[in-house]
């Protein structure tokens, strides 16, 4: 999501840095840039409008025509913009001041509401919450069964499915399980309509009465664009909603939904579903959402990942063994390991600021998550001996290993060249010793930074090693 409008606002931005003062006439121009790339992005005409004036009216200030980086200067003016667009305020779920909380989940039919319901009671299972799931679903085929399943998947609680019993009977059903269960929080899945209608408006407004819900949460796909805007302003009327979950963020959506629902509705966007695991669901972020859009990456967002997802213990004793000079392949194994658990590189690697402008060389790259499979599969078709001391590899032994992965020598030699240079590293490392080892990579940084890029290789090319 954002792709097409981080581009076009990347192209505004690099055209004003060779501008050595910023006058009125030139900001006019970016601002029509600026208006078109927004409304070809799907955001919504009267929100266009709003961030323009904003834009416009700080940008064409004393403070920044004498400003020595106009370029940098908008930037700011237009991230600012951005998080004030997409919302600043606290986007925690509310809790009830007696358990259970409960919350509602509304929406049109496969905007995601079901998977969301899932994502949602692991994540608050995983704060310590005890969940119960009940799905008033009883239109849709084998929806209820569904919610079962996800519910079984994450190790969460269930309402038993009743037959024939209405969406109200379930939920008066779920409140008293909940409360009897010592449950702290109840989320209700109600049933979605291929579009909005009285009757499903009705329903959920009898549901909301019984249930007095302590969150009214909107499930809203993105990849519905313009539409997603009309949906939340149609459900916030009805229903007065406190909060909305954003899906699919992942696809490629152009982003205009997300820059929309908040002026439109006055409610906070809380989650963004980002993939279709039950982990996939992120907290909003105001702050990191506008550095994304900017090309300015998402630190915390990366760092995030890499704390949840790899082994710190792990992560701590490959340090050592790099510092230690003694790196064999059986830590290349545990590297590629941890690389995978951080899921898809060309979405890890678009978060490390800088990296949006080369978008398309990464995405020409063919970098496939698949490869880091291959490279396993290599190392683990290696006998003890041979993982210990690779320099015993030699041609007959490639040819062996290779038929044992399924790839081919070049695959295998390609393997052998990485280690070659990951363990040349580590020797380096041992030598400098740990504050020298430390020096070293700053200048790399330094190097990194001073090109733009630390994964392309002096060809041109990418290198994920």
């Amino acid at each position: 999501m954002f792709r097409s409008l981080a581009d076009k606002l990347a192209g505004v931005f690099d055209r004003l840095k060779g501008r050595g003062v910023l006058t009125e006439s030139i900001v006019d121009d970016s601002m029509r840039e600026i208006k078109i790339a927004l409304l070809e992005a799907d955001v919504a005409l009267p929100v266009v409008k709003s961030f323009i004036a904003s834009v416009k009216e700080k940008a064409v200030g004393q403070e920044v025509i004498k400003s020595v980086s106009p370029a940098n200067m908008v930037v700011k003016i237009v991230n600012d913009a951005l998080i004030e667009l997409l919302g600043e305020e606290n986007t925690e779920l509310k809790r009830a001041t007696t358990a259970p909380s409960i919350y509602l989940m509304v929406g049109l039919q496969g905007s995601g509401k079901t998977t969301s319901s899932g994502k949602l009671a692991a994540r608050l299972k995983k704060d310590g919450q005890k969940v119960l799931l009940a799905s008033l679903d009883v239109y849709r085929p084998a929806a209820q069964e569904q919610l079962t399943g996800l519910a079984n998947q994450i190790g969460v609680d269930c309402l038993e499915i009743i037959k024939d019993q209405k969406p109200v009977e379930i939920t008066k059903r779920a409140l008293n399980e909940a409360k009897s269960g010592a449950y702290d929080v109840l989320i209700l899945d109600t049933a979605g309509r291929l579009h909005i209608d009285e009757e499903m408006m009705a329903e959920v407004k009898a549901i909301e009465e019984i249930a007095n819900p302590t969150e009214k949460l909107l499930v809203v796909d993105s990849l519905t664009g313009q539409d997603a805007v009309n949906v939340a302003d149609a459900f916030h009327k009805a229903l007065n909603i406190t909060g909305i979950i954003l899906t699919r963020v992942d696809g490629d959506a152009r982003g205009g939904a997300a820059l929309s629902m908040k002026q439109m509705t006055g409610q906070p966007i809380k989650f963004l579903g980002v993939g279709e695991k039950t982990d996939a669901l992120e907290v909003f972020d105001a702050k990191r959402i506008a550095g994304r859009i900017l090309g300015m990456g998402d630190v915390v967002g990366l760092v995030e990942t890499a704390m949840e997802k790899v082994n710190q213990e792990e992560a701590m004793d490959m340090a050592q063994k790099m510092f230690s000079g003694k790196f064999n392949m059986e830590d290349m194994l545990a590297q590629l390991r941890q690389i995978q658990s951080l899921g898809d590189i060309k979405g890890i690697m678009m978060m490390i600021p800088g990296m949006a402008k080369f978008r398309d060389k990464i995405e020409n790259a063919n970098i496939d998550n698949k490869i880091f499979k291959h490279q396993e599969a290599i190392i683990l078709s290696m006998t003890p001996a041979e993982r210990k001391n690779p320099d015993i590899i030699k041609a007959s032994r490639k040819i062996r290993i290779a038929k044992g992965a399924g790839v081919t020598v070049n695959d295998v030699n390609r393997l052998l060249k990485q280690y070659e240079q990951m363990a040349l590293t580590s020797k380096k490392f041992k030598k400098l010793g740990p504050l020298g080892a430390m020096r070293m990579m700053k200048q790399m940084s330094s190097m990194a930074g001073a090109s733009g890029n630390p994964f392309m290789n002096n060809g041109g090319g990418f290198s994920p090693f």
